[in-house]
C-alpha cells in the first residue's frame, strides 16, 4: 500500500510541475487536466514496471513512450510544442522514476 501511495504522490506532484507552465499560457483546461491525469497514471506505471533496468531510465523511457499520443495530436496544430512536451516528459520521467525507486521500495 505505501508503494502506491507514494507512486501516486510522486505523480501529482510531477502533474503539478508539468502543469503550471500551462496554467501561465493559459491552455485548455483539458489539456491541463490530461497531462496532470497522465502523470498521475505514470507514477503508478512506472514504479511498478519492472524492465530491469535503473529506474531512471525505466521512468524516461516509459514517460517517452506515453507521452508519443500526445505528440501525434499536438503536431497537428502546435507542432512547435513537441519539443517543449518531450522536455518535460524524459526529466519528469527520469525523477518520477529516480524519486519512485528512493521512497516507494
Amino acid at each position: 500500500m505505501k508503494k502506491l501511495l507514494v507512486s501516486i504522490g510522486i505523480g501529482v506532484i510531477a502533474g503539478i510541475i508539468d502543469v503550471v507552465p500551462m496554467i501561465i499560457m493559459q491552455l485548455n483546461i483539458y489539456a491541463c487536466l490530461s497531462a496532470f491525469t497522465q502523470w498521475v497514471i505514470l507514477g503508478i506505471i512506472i514504479n511498478y514496471i519492472d524492465l530491469g533496468i535503473k529506474a531512471w531510465l525505466k521512468g524516461l523511457i516509459v514517460a517517452i513512450l506515453c507521452s508519443i499520443p500526445i505528440l501525434i495530436i499536438v503536431s497537428e496544430k502546435e507542432a512547435v510544442s513537441i519539443i517543449p512536451i518531450l522536455i518535460f516528459s524524459a526529466v519528469l520521467g527520469t525523477l518520477v522514476g529516480f524519486f519512485g525507486k528512493k521512497y516507494s521500495e
